[in-house]
């Protein structure tokens, strides 16, 4: 241990040389937001982008106390288990690459509870100004002229009112919508759309209330369910760090001095490496599952 902060001290006063007169904190939150900028994929600076408009990106701060913590649980669970500097500065070291991933996942979340609520709102105020105009592209030009959309659906419903316009009928518009947002809502009131469009219909004042129904019905179920993920999500992750923690319990038991022997062992060492790389998968894959899939039906 004592080997680590020796390291880490010395880091920091190369960097503080090297970059006298600027703030190494600085200096080192900049770097690392240059390689994320130029290695990430586009679909994470995507969805990155839409979650600091939207105001929920994590600061630099909260980054850094994340690294922090990262780091500073490795590298407790690694030296119980091994009780060895190496390994422990390999965990150490290894953990961080799965901060990356998992901003990726907690931004994609952020952005698909957007994207629900922009295609909450697209169905219901659509179904609304469908029952005034009696008109599928009027309608999808109340909403977008209304102010309720924000980039990138608002553009997708301009798109399809152009493709309208150009086609001289709705079937291209009402594709290329459903292709975009794979949503049963979505294709359910566009085919009733088409329905009343094509078919026509005496009064279709009642469909359309139905299929509001259908709407607010889905959209309380997908509330219920995000609540119900948080609270597993948390439960998880308590029982996730307790099975690292498992080890205290077999060294209390074995005693510590019978347990380091035990390290002397080539299949124990094994065994342990085993039980900490399945146990941060199933980490992984749990916040996979907590953070895909959200608003999905």
């Amino acid at each position: 241990m004592e080997l680590i902060i020796i390291i880490a001290i010395a880091a920091f006063i190369i960097l503080y040389r090297n970059y006298k007169g600027e703030n190494v904190y600085k200096f080192i939150t900049d770097q690392v937001g240059v390689a994320y900028d130029k290695f990430a994929p586009y679909s994470f600076k995507l969805v990155r982008e839409k979650t600091k408009e939207l105001g929920q990106e994590y600061t630099v701060r909260q980054y850094t106390m994340q690294v922090a913590l990262f780091t500073g649980f490795a590298a407790v669970v690694s030296y119980l288990y091994f009780y060895s500097i190496p390994v422990t500065i390999f965990y150490m070291v290894a953990v961080n690459f799965s901060i990356p991933y998992l901003a990726f996942l907690r931004c994609k979340r952020v952005y698909s509870e957007f994207i629900f609520e922009q295609i909450q709102t697209y169905t219901t105020n659509t179904i609304m100004e469908f029952a005034t105009t009696q008109s599928f592209v009027k309608s999808l030009e109340g909403v977008a002229n209304s102010g309720v959309l924000e980039s990138p659906v608002v553009e997708d419903v301009r798109e399809m009112i152009n493709m309208a316009y150009q086609n001289g009928s709705i079937d291209q518009s009402i594709e290329y919508m459903d292709q975009k947002y794979d949503y049963h809502i979505v294709k359910n009131m566009h085919q009733l759309f088409l329905q009343i469009t094509k078919e026509g219909a005496i009064d279709s004042g009642e469909s359309l209330e139905n299929m509001q129904q259908d709407i607010d019905m889905l959209v309380e179920s997908t509330y219920r369910d995000r609540m119900e993920r948080a609270t597993f999500h948390k439960s998880f992750l308590r029982y996730g760090v307790m099975l690292y923690l498992m080890v205290m319990l077999v060294q209390y038991m074995l005693g510590r001095d019978s347990y380091i022997k035990l390290l002397e062992q080539w299949y124990v060492l094994v065994i342990l490496h085993a039980i900490i790389i399945i146990n941060s998968y199933f980490l992984l894959m749990g916040e996979k599952y907590y953070n895909e899939n959200v608003g999905a039906e």
